[in-house]
């Protein structure tokens, strides 16, 4: 169909050649746009080092296939999202044709001629009036609905509200603009006498040739004139506008998602490419200023959303603790765009703690890592966390709570402050057919060792989960030991409280008991002693948490369980963080559960990998934060309202918290906590005083 109005590329405004427009809105637009990211970018290239280019492969699978599922877990977001995004994508091709087109009249992108251009066409059509509809709907929802999900709180700074409805409005006026520049068009066509090519009807360009079909061809001429000129404008002047803000990430988003971590539970260095040695000489530690992040760090500053999922997941948040991890984000590329500005010097050096961070909003965090599972763009808080504590710990900024149970880990390798020769002691309290091996190369050997861990072997309650594991592996006819006194705290919360150098060190002797005694594997069942052994000590056999064993024995026939007594029990199962978030160890402990014959099991509502923190956490036991509830009560409530009368967890530290809160909340007698390796030792087919399983 020859075109019924001069294009862009051949006509005049104001008496001046257009195309000298056409030229100069893209050189300009580009020129700004430029010189933005070369000035938002430089803070990447002062940063520290991160390595994220190994496994390129892997990391190119993950990037376009990984996250996406979390996407619809807000539907109706997620769909006028994705919806936007998909059909930028499909615009692509119409967005690098439109700028030539006004230099070079009648330009087609080689291929898209013919049939094939006119199916382009249609569906471009479609997907602009999709785009259209979707950012009316959700300029309507942020401006008049306004979700509580992105409220920003006054101790947060300023909303940022209108960003988004500026973006939005430029995104439906670059549809319509697109739509009245090509409808003008076939509408002057029609008017001439010329058959339009076939057109979806009811979409964007259909209506605009109906809507334009009696104005005089030159209004029509105008009318396409001016909306390509001012398409062009909008364009440019949103590209331009989205290293300002949180929009920011529709460019960052691909290599931040690139640069992913792909080794959960594991926390960084504290610095990479430097030996222990080195790091021990370093003047500073952790993160104390902006430029003390990795390039990493702040490329997800720049890339987060600003969706507000981490927050609405993490359950510091949800008890009022000060901690939000969306502003955690959010507040450093505040202070990023403020310290390293478009124009002028960069500003920066000033210290994050006590000026852009509290100190109790960083301890506030209990590393569950559900703000990390939420997030579409896959962002890492819990690292930047551990950092910043790290640089606290450094200057003496440590909580009072917490200071008296780190120097017990430093002076007898637990927080307790006990004597490590009362670490076997609860191992006296077993049958006295039950000997328990004190492990030592040169006097008793075994295959396997419990690693038993601090609050399993100090705790007067929750030693009955060491004796239930010690009777279950017994049963099932396991050749184990344990290191006793030579075993010190797994250290896994003192790293990710900051102190460093006393992990390295309680690390280090537990690694040497553990080579000395000989095992060739190990087993726990505490799943931040598996999370410490597995991602964070080397050179040590094999590890795994003690639901494991269990429902590989139980698959095996080594462990027999007899039908549950309670018919009228209803079970749910508490997933801990460190097994299931930072391990992906969801369906075990749930088929071990389900193995007793009788037992009825309900889900909560938040569970796998959204599931409610306890609160607890190795050092999480003696902080005191501000909170206005405990998140073990939360817990309780999620399982009652689920219809359970008794809550499984697998973990000691969950036990500890959910016992507490089932007494705070008013439900003893109606509700009850047991430990996974204590439900199974309860339905063992076995003769306790006899140690054989019948």
């Amino acid at each position: 169909m020859e075109p019924a109005l001069i294009s862009p590329a051949t006509a005049s405004l104001f008496g001046i050649p257009a195309i000298l427009f056409s030229i100069l809105i893209p050189i300009v637009g580009l020129g700004f746009l430029v010189f933005i990211l070369r000035k938002r970018l430089y803070p990447l290239f002062s940063a520290q080092t991160d390595p994220r280019t190994d496994n390129v492969k892997e990391r190119l699978i993950r990037t376009f296939l990984y996250p996406h599922h979390r996407m619809p877990r807000y539907l109706l977001v997620s769909f006028i999202h994705i919806t936007i995004m998909s059909g930028f994508i499909i615009l692509t091709l119409r967005w690098i044709t439109l700028p030539i087109v006004g230099i070079w009249d009648g330009f087609v992108i080689p291929g898209l001629g013919g049939v094939l251009g006119n199916i382009y066409t249609n569906v471009k059509d479609l997907v602009a009036s999709l785009i259209l509809i979707m950012s009316v709907f959700a300029l309507i929802r942020r401006g008049v609905f306004k979700p509580e999900r992105y409220a920003v709180p006054s101790r947060y700074g300023k909303d940022r509200g209108p960003e988004t409805l500026v973006v939005l409005g430029l995104i439906a006026g670059l549809m319509i603009l697109d739509m009245l520049f090509q409808g003008s068009s076939v509408a002057a066509q029609i008017q001439k006498g010329g058959q339009p090519e076939m057109l979806i009807p009811a979409t964007g360009i259909w209506c605009a040739i109906y809507l334009m079909s009696d104005i005089p061809l030159p209004i029509l001429q105008k009318i396409h004139l001016s909306a390509y000129f001012i398409h062009e404008l909008f364009f440019f002047s949103l590209l331009c506008l989205l290293p300002f803000g949180r929009f920011f990430h529709l460019i960052t988003a691909l290599p931040d998602l690139f640069s992913m971590k792909l080794n959960k539970g594991t926390v960084k260095p504290v610095q990479w490419g430097l030996s222990e040695e080195e790091i021990e000489g370093l003047e500073s530690f952790g993160v104390k200023k902006f430029q003390d992040f990795t390039w990493k760090h702040v490329l997800d500053f720049f890339s987060c959303a600003d969706c507000g999922r981490c927050s609405d997941q993490c359950p510091a948040n949800a008890v009022g603790r000060p901690l939000s991890p969306r502003f955690i984000s959010i507040k450093s590329r505040d202070y990023c765009y403020t310290a390293y500005p478009i124009t002028g010097p960069s500003q920066n050096g000033k210290p994050l703690i006590g000026n852009i961070f509290e100190e109790d909003e960083i301890w506030s965090c209990t590393t569950c890592g559900a703000c990390e599972e939420e997030c579409p763009l896959l962002i890492e808080y819990i690292d930047k966390i551990v950092d910043l504590r790290r640089g606290m710990v450094d200057d003496g900024l440590v909580p009072q709570s917490l200071q008296k149970p780190l120097q017990a880990l430093e002076k007898r390798g637990n927080p307790y402050g006990m004597m490590e020769k009362k670490r076997a002691d609860w191992t006296q309290d077993l049958p006295e057919n039950y000997e328990i091996k004190i492990l030592d190369k040169k006097k008793n050997n075994a295959d396997t060792l419990y690693f038993v861990d601090s609050i399993t072997s100090y705790d007067d309650h929750i030693q009955d989960i060491a004796k239930s594991t010690a009777k279950v592996l017994n049963a099932a006819d396991i050749d184990f030991g344990i290191l006793g006194p030579a075993e010190k705290d797994s250290g896994h919360e003192v790293r990710r409280f900051g102190e460093e150098m006393l992990f390295w060190e309680l690390r280090d002797q537990n690694i040497d008991a553990i080579i000395n005694s000989g095992v060739q594997r190990i087993v726990t069942a505490d799943p931040h002693a598996y999370n410490a052994l597995k991602h964070d000590y080397t050179d040590i056999p094999p590890v795994e948490h003690i639901s494991e064993l269990i429902d590989r024995c139980i698959a095996s026939g080594k462990l027999r369980l007899r039908e549950a007594e309670d018919k009228e029990a209803v079970y749910t199962y508490h997933d801990p963080c460190y097994l299931g978030r930072h391990n992906s160890l969801y369906d075990i402990p749930r088929r071990v559960i389900d193995a007793i014959p009788g037992t009825k099991r309900v889900e909560m509502t938040k569970c796998r990998d959204r599931s409610f923190c306890c609160g607890g956490g190795g050092l999480m036991l003696y902080y005191e934060p501000i909170e206005e509830k405990r998140m073990g009560q939360i817990r309780v409530e999620m399982a009652k309202e689920a219809g359970a009368t008794i809550i499984v967890t697998a973990c000691p530290f969950c036990l500890v918290n959910i016992e507490d809160a089932i007494k705070t909340s008013g439900l003893e007698g109606k509700m009850e906590a047991i430990d996974l390796v204590q439900l199974i030792e309860q339905h063992l087919t076995i003769d306790i005083e006899q140690g054989n399983q019948t």
